[in-house]
């Protein structure tokens, strides 16, 4: 019984070394891709401003939640900064519905990211993730304004 439990610790220890060296060859391989999309993201949020976004709405119940969803999707955020884009946005006059559906689709939805995500982890799984948090981000909107308009 000894002996069985040590060549199973040495199984074991082969095979955890084995899937790190693998996981670390994936990973370096997959670094110049990432490396890009951070430098996108980062081309995005410098040259694209909360007044540039703010003027892409109009005031229509229908078109800026749809407008909202769509900038949101091309323009990558992190969850920390979707706090004062909305509060600046709410601000400017953008309804509730609009600024939801932006924050949501732009921490959620990831066209600067796809390339990357289709190629670790492939393409329809990538194109069904990206379209599924595009119509979940306006579903989230919509219960947004609903619950809101409870609470207050």
């Amino acid at each position: 019984m000894e002996l069985k439990h040590t060549d199973q610790q040495k199984n074991s220890s082969a095979t955890l070394i084995g899937s790190l060296v693998q996981a670390f060859f994936n990973f370096s391989a997959s670094m110049p891709m990432l490396a890009a999309v951070l430098l996108l993201i980062g081309l995005f949020q410098t040259f694209i401003s909360p007044d540039m976004i703010t003027s892409a709405f109009r005031g229509h119940m229908l078109f800026d939640p749809l407008a909202g969803a769509g900038i949101g999707s091309v323009i990558a955020g992190n969850p920390i900064m979707s706090y004062i884009l909305g509060g600046e946005l709410l601000e400017s006059g953008v309804s509730l519905i609009a600024v939801s559906a932006f924050l949501v689709a732009w921490v959620t939805v990831g066209i600067v990211q796809f390339p990357l995500e289709s190629s670790l982890l492939g393409r329809r799984f990538a194109i069904v993730r990206n379209v599924s948090s595009f119509l979940l981000a306006l579903v989230v909107a919509v219960f947004t304004v609903v619950i809101m308009g409870l609470i207050q």
